[in-house]
């Protein structure tokens, strides 16, 4: 099954890109309210399940032990551009679990933000694991071994308890088993699980809404994305989608990019989650496709996130990136 063209890239008069892929839109009972593409095969949600991967900070108690408020819990939900308020903040908790970078396992590279790794360079510095954009991630989940004493070495493998903990919320909210057969890595080196867009729409909608979750786990969720709309910078940074959108529509629109092309979120107040995936990995086609579907479910939106304009190095705009013919019938026809 070939996947149909969602996003078309323009040069003058003539469509000169496109790219493929496929998009769910579900109800928590796993109601699809749009199918588009193949939505039953297989795709590793990459970092759009950083919010699920923080449950294990906030429900073993390790959040409220550190003292990590809101802008922590964000950052470690986020794929952060690298800046100064991203990286001290990662050092810090860090530093309140009593450990310091070189106890991460995400790598190094590059920050993602433009001005951040321009700074860099500009200084004379080499990226440190502070700038890999999960460090947020790596800090809160070597705060839950810390606080229940769990070995720090190999935190990042399958099979250490930091790991389990984040198996259990995904297979858990997602309602799949998730085994060997569909876990691969990260760039970051943790384990990351492969499933349907079908399901990740409907996990989405079920973090949004609470269903089937015990009270405890509600109430963690419930901290999780209200943290990410209080601190949206720390999800992202300046201009980027994720950051820009929740900080326009809190409680409204939560949004996570991932890795090649992949696009998650939710819809509170509709009780929808969505899920997204570009086949050739485009980050400018998955933003867009992501976008299309907040400005067609919240027209207010319009506007406020560019899908993107393309312009010559004279600053001459010469076309721009947009969502398919048949892409913008299937939103139209998008009943909520």
């Amino acid at each position: 099954m070939e996947d149909p063209i969602l996003i078309e890239v323009t040069r003058g008069p003539l469509v000169e890109s496109w790219h493929r892929g496929a998009v769910a839109v579900a109800a928590p009972s796993g109601a699809l309210a749009l199918r588009l593409g193949d939505v039953e095969r297989l795709v590793y949600p990459r970092s759009a399940v950083k919010a699920l991967q923080a449950l294990p900070l906030i429900e073993t108690g390790a959040a409220d032990r550190f003292g990590f408020g809101a802008a922590e819990i964000a950052l470690a939900c986020g794929s952060h551009a690298g800046t100064e308020r991203h990286t001290h903040l990662a050092a810090a908790m860090l530093e309140r679990a009593g450990l310091s970078e070189s106890a991460l396992g995400c790598g190094a590279h590059a920050p993602l933000g433009a001005s951040a790794a321009n700074a860099l360079i500009k200084a004379g510095e080499t990226p440190t694991q502070l700038h890999n954009n999960c460090s947020g991630k790596h800090a809160g989940m070597l705060a839950t071994a810390v606080h229940l004493k769990e070995p720090i070495k190999g935190y990042w493998e399958a099979a250490h308890p930091v790991q389990a903990r984040v198996h259990e919320a995904l297979a858990d909210i997602s309602g799949l088993p998730l085994g060997d057969d569909v876990r691969g890595f990260d760039g970051c080196s943790v384990p990351n699980w492969a499933m349907p867009l079908s399901a990740m729409a409907r996990m989405f909608a079920k973090l949004v809404t609470g269903q089937g979750m015990t009270p405890e786990r509600r109430a963690a969720v419930s901290r999780i994305l209200d943290a990410c709309w209080e601190f949206p910078d720390m999800v992202a940074g300046k201009s980027r989608a994720d950051t820009v959108v929740m900080r326009a529509l809190p409680r409204q629109v939560f949004m996570k990019t991932g890795a090649e092309g992949v696009y998650c979120g939710a819809f509170p107040e509709l009780g929808l989650g969505f899920a997204l995936k570009i086949d050739d990995g485009a980050k400018r086609a998955a933003a867009g496709a992501a976008i299309s579907l907040v400005e067609r479910l919240y027209p207010a939106a319009r506007g406020l996130m560019p899908v993107g304009a393309l312009k010559t190095w004279r600053g001459h705009e010469v076309g721009g990136v947009r969502s398919s013919p048949l892409y913008e019938d299937a939103l139209a026809k998008l009943k909520v």
